[in-house]
């Protein structure tokens, strides 16, 4: 692949700036970066490895932000983290066996009730009342941590909604189930890294630069979720997965 120019550069670095402020509080900033790499001309493969790299970087940066502002319940996320790694790793093994594909029907069914039952509870996730986990939701959530990296690592698409959803049925509100949500994807993120830079398919040239661009993005983002509290993040949650609907049913189509 031939060097960028530098409006090309440009465009990347900014693309990668807005996909991380979205990124780092809701999930779905591939929808922005992906294209975005596309449009340089690089093959899918390495847009889609260098988009990992880059995200990855920027999901690190959000998870210390929200961990530093103790928006993370650290107690209740550090296994899970372990079993969302795992569960990436599995997932994006078994994707080198068999299309991802027949699940978009399912993700639009999924993304869809998520939005629904979101907008009809209008003060859900505005305080939170979790305490601690039972024998019961321990097992749940295990199960949950591992099947989401799975999904991420398998295909991808939502998994960042998908986490946010988890924890606020757990009781969390909307700030501190990102960032609990942050912390699982970034434990997923760095499994499927890690298969992309095995498999030869990241152009770091671009990713690097881009990865810088989505830090700041990232770190701006998540600062103005923590400010603004669920007021903030509870639309951009629901944009994203409308986002994410029109999304796949374009894939479809």
């Amino acid at each position: 692949m031939e060097q960028l120019s530098v409006e090309m550069m440009i465009f990347v670095i900014v693309g990668g700036f807005l996909a991380a402020y979205v990124d780092s509080v809701v999930g779905g900033g591939g929808l922005i970066a992906v294209p975005v790499l596309l449009a340089t001309g690089m093959p899918p493969a390495v847009a889609l490895g260098t988009n990992k790299l880059a995200s990855t970087m920027s999901s690190l940066t959000s998870t210390i932000s929200f961990m530093r502002s103790g928006h993370v319940d650290v107690k209740a996320v550090r296994g899970l983290f372990v079993l969302s790694l795992l569960g990436a790793v599995s997932g994006t093994m078994v994707l080198r066996q068999i299309p991802s594909d027949f699940l978009k029907p399912l993700v639009v069914v999924m993304l869809v009730v998520i939005t629904i039952y979101t907008i009809m509870r209008k003060s859900w996730g505005e305080r939170s009342t979790f305490n601690q986990f039972s024998t019961k939701t321990a097992w749940l959530m295990g199960i949950a941590a591992f099947g989401l990296g799975f999904y991420d690592g398998f295909f991808g698409p939502g998994t960042g909604s998908f986490l946010i959803f988890t924890f606020l049925m757990l009781g969390f509100d909307f700030v501190k189930a990102a960032g609990n949500a942050k912390v699982l994807n970034f434990g997923s993120n760095v499994a499927s890294l890690a298969t992309f830079m095995a498999l030869g398919s990241i152009h770091y040239g671009i990713g690097i630069p881009m990865g810088l661009a989505m830090i700041g993005g990232s770190w701006l983002g998540s600062r103005m979720a923590i400010r603004k509290g669920a007021a903030y993040v509870r639309p951009l949650f629901l944009s994203v997965c409308v986002l994410l609907i029109g999304k796949q049913i374009w894939d479809l189509l």
